[in-house]
């Protein structure tokens, strides 16, 4: 279709944050950008001044000044952002001291806490003091196996204001997920959950936990944090490390102090979705993520300190990492434990009602599950400050678009985005600027040289091929842990293009200047020797009201490759020959016939990672034969079993 979904108004555009960047970029270099197209390419040609004008323009203060901005070799990786510069994340992250809200935690019991700004720096002081009194310094690792909660936020803040790494796993982690993880990093600090609720279950993480421990020798402290399990106590948990509740090992508040750091100082480790072996620990800096979040959050989300953001993520996704940068713009952040389905598919539109949500962040599948769930908020709720709907962990179907447009609400700035663990942040996202395109993401980032490369390594638009970044950024990894030489790191992101970070995705740059994503590129599928992304036929079979997902793999079949389509249908419903012939039907009329599955089969369910993403590859390698290694880092690893000897498959 010819027209977009949505055009801000001349008015919306001039009061956009985006828009006051411009006119300040344009003022400070006598430059005439007249819209982001122009300020895209002068952000990436001229790199050093725009990630100056960053600086500037947020005020990121420096306890000692850079000795420049940029500095770099010849190729990929070889940049150093603001060499001898030294700042604080966490003293950013809490500029704001006064009474306006700034975490909202909301279980889903119902229960509900709230802190000031005010409050929540007393409660990083008191905090921090007992970290410290443990022995926690610059470059010690703080590690949290805990749900959404504000204490998580305390625990990120008190870890990054005494130059502390910090890296969370969420609750319903494996136990072999866990220690995959904080094994490799050694924590010298534990904060942990004593239970959790999910899906009107309170569950025990007493055992669990005590799993862990045994696996944990390099731990100091842990400090349980009770949430669902009042009653439990410090000798509950079995361990060499001292142990102590929350409430006994927090000190009085006072006013926190923040501990300079060099701008590559590790703050976070995140984590490879270790679907293909123990997690890879990616290292991310103090100033790289601060410069981008606060870019990607003010000026391509338009979050304001007026601004109530709420993005649904559990603390092993980093959408939790960049939610909690809100923080830095002295916005109110709403954090949320719990089913985004329970009781009620509509417990998350809710949310936007009684909290007066007007960023709302989920993924591809939360809204494809709404609107197969019947939801249409337009008619039920007020929304009456929601002002854009992020999305992310998957492509959003085109489908999707028109529904939240249709059925939530019609003028909101839907913002598909992209990126991932391996940058904690965005290559392609939203602007307020900008039209909606059905099925697109509105545009690259700012100061991101993002482009799409076809198999001869030239840059293509309109065209499949790899989605690449083509010059340094700041939020680049550090590098991985334990990777002293940085041969994983180079063989994970350098090793296809030499120079040139190549980001694992299929993609597609369109005629507006935005992005499509057909799917990762470890996962396309190749009949024929036709490259097809899994996304592609994702977004015909939500077509088909039956169809609640499906997975697609290819099965090397015959010296070629055969599409096999895997669908979960609605309870009740069987995949008859009538089922099939439309589900066939829908993919050859909206894509091509070489999108068209060879064999489609029922499952009960579809294997995802803890983050929610579904697995083809490790689909593909069970229909094989061949060992998923690392089932731990799925949430459902019993759903692999489905996919084990199908007879189907066999002819």
């Amino acid at each position: 279709m010819n027209t977009p979904l949505w055009a801000p108004s001349a008015e919306r555009i001039a009061a956009s944050r985006m828009d006051t960047f411009r006119r300040f970029v344009n003022q400070r270099h006598a430059l005439q950008l007249d819209d982001y197209p122009a300020l895209h390419a002068w952000s990436v040609e001229q790199r050093e001044a725009f990630w100056q004008a960053i600086v500037d323009f947020f005020d990121i203060r420096f306890s000692q000044q850079p000795e420049c901005v940029l500095r770099e070799g010849d190729a990929m990786p070889s940049a150093h952002w603001f060499p001898g510069a030294s700042l604080n994340f966490a003293e950013h992250l809490l500029r704001r001291r006064d009474d306006h809200p700034a975490l909202v935690a909301i279980g889903e019991d119902g229960s509900r806490e709230q802190l000031s700004y005010a409050e929540l720096a007393t409660h990083v002081a008191g905090l921090q003091q007992s970290l410290r009194a443990a022995g926690v310094g610059i470059g010690d690792r703080v590690a949290a196996f805990m749900p959404n909660t504000w204490q998580t936020v305390v625990g990120m803040l008190a870890t990054a204001s005494l130059g502390a790494t910090w890296s969370s796993c969420s609750p319903d982690f494996g136990t072999q997920g866990v220690i995959d993880r904080f094994g490799q990093i050694e924590p010298k600090v534990l904060i942990a959950a004593a239970g959790y609720r999910y899906a009107g279950k309170n569950l025990d993480l007493t055992a669990k936990l005590n799993e862990i421990l045994e696996r944990l020798p390099s731990l100091a402290q842990l400090v349980v944090v009770p949430y669902s399990r009042p009653e439990a106590q410090a000798d509950d948990f079995h361990t060499n490390a001292c142990v102590a509740l929350w409430q006994d090992f927090y000190q009085a508040g006072g006013e926190p102090q923040f501990t300079p750091v060099a701008f590559e100082q590790p703050l976070y480790i995140l984590y490879s979705s270790g679907t293909t072996g123990v997690p890879k620990c990616i290292v991310h800096g103090v100033g790289g993520t601060l410069l981008q979040h606060v870019k990607e959050l003010d000026l391509h989300t338009d979050l304001t300190a007026d601004d109530t953001l709420f993005y649904y993520t559990t603390c092993g996704w980093m959408m939790w990492n960049w939610l909690v940068s809100g923080l830095a713009l002295g916005a109110t952040l709403v954090l949320f434990d719990g089913s985004p389905f329970h009781p009620t598919a509509e417990r998350l539109i809710d949310l936007i009602d009684a909290e007066n949500i007007s960023l709302f962040g989920t993924s591809a599948k939360f809204i494809a599950a709404l609107e197969k769930a019947g939801a249409k908020p337009r008619e039920t709720h007020k929304l009456s400050r929601l002002k854009a709907i992020l999305s992310t962990g998957s492509p959003l179907a085109h489908e999707s678009f028109e529904y939240v447009y249709r059925d939530i609400k019609a003028d909101l700035c839907l913002s598909s985005i992209s990126g991932g663990t391996d940058i904690v942040s965005c290559f392609a996202l939203g602007n307020p600027t900008l039209p909606v395109w059905r099925g697109e993401l509105q545009c690259k980032g700012l100061g991101m040289d993002v482009q799409v490369w076809n198999d001869e390594g030239r840059p293509v638009t309109g065209e499949k091929g790899e989605l690449i970044c083509a010059r340094h950024f700041p939020s680049m990894p550090v590098g991985f842990w334990n990777d002293a030489g940085g041969e994983k790191f180079h063989a994970a992101y350098f090793a296809s293009f030499p120079g040139v970070w190549a980001h694992g995705d299929y993609a597609e740059i369109t005629d507006h200047g935005g992005l499509v994503i057909h799917g990762r590129s470890d996962a396309v599928l190749n009949p024929g020797g036709v490259r097809i992304g899994t996304a592609e036929i994702y977004r015909q079979v939500e077509k088909v009201p039956q169809v609640l997902e499906s997975i697609a793999i290819g099965q090397d079949w015959d010296s070629d490759v055969r599409v096999v389509l895997f669908v979960r249908l609605r309870e009740g419903v069987v995949l008859d020959d009538t089922l099939q012939a439309e589900i066939r039907q829908v993919i050859r009329a909206n894509a091509t016939p070489r999108h068209v599955p060879a064999m489609i089969i029922q499952v009960a369910d579809i294997p995802r990672t803890i983050s929610g993403k579904i697995v083809e590859l490790a689909v593909r390698n069970v229909v094989h034969g061949r060992p998923v290694k690392n089932t731990d880092a799925l949430a459902n690893p019993q759903a692999l079993e489905l996919f084990r000897d199908l007879p189907e498959l066999m002819s």
